[in-house]
């Protein structure tokens, strides 16, 4: 896979992983032509299409489209499959994802598709191992911010017993 794009119906980017180095004026455009060339289509439309020389892969999601770009010799039956399980993946995790999810956590979005995702491969394939590992995570931040509390209202106690 070359990159994904999460975009609305009105054509608003909500997350963007590229595999493939390029600059951003070239994903800007690329980005650009690809959502207006997706949105153009009807809905009973075939998912799949050649644009340039890659296989764009879509799937539209409530008011979300999933959009990949694979090289010629991927199967596009897969990557509808990987579209398919990052969103069961962000469903489980969010419980009915929607827009405003991806658009107020858009770095757990980002945190599960890396989970999920690495080079634009499928690196684990189990929804449970992927979930535990988003769990795991979730858990060590909450640690990690409960350390930062406690030693914040420490810290504080010292100085208002130093100044007392």
């Amino acid at each position: 896979m070359q990159f994904m794009l999460l975009f609305s119906r009105q054509g608003k980017l909500r997350l963007q992983k590229w595999y493939v180095p390029l600059s951003d004026k070239e994903k800007k455009k690329i980005t650009r032509e690809l959502v207006q060339t997706v949105l153009a289509r009807k809905p009973k439309m075939c998912s799949f299409l050649e644009w340039r020389d890659l296989k764009i892969v879509y799937k539209r999601y409530a008011s979300l489209y999933f959009c990949c770009a694979t090289e010629g010799q991927d199967n596009e039956l897969i990557t509808l499959e990987i579209i398919h399980r990052y969103v069961e993946l962000l469903d489980k995790y969010f419980g009915s994802v929607c827009e405003l999810d991806i658009i107020f956590n858009f770095e757990k979005a980002y945190f599960i598709l890396d989970e999920f995702l690495l080079g634009g491969e499928a690196q684990e394939t189990s929804k449970k191992n992927v979930l535990k590992a988003i769990e795991q995570a979730d858990l060590l931040q909450e640690c990690v911010l409960v350390y930062a509390y406690v030693s914040l209202v420490g810290n504080v106690l010292l100085l208002v017993e130093h100044y007392s």
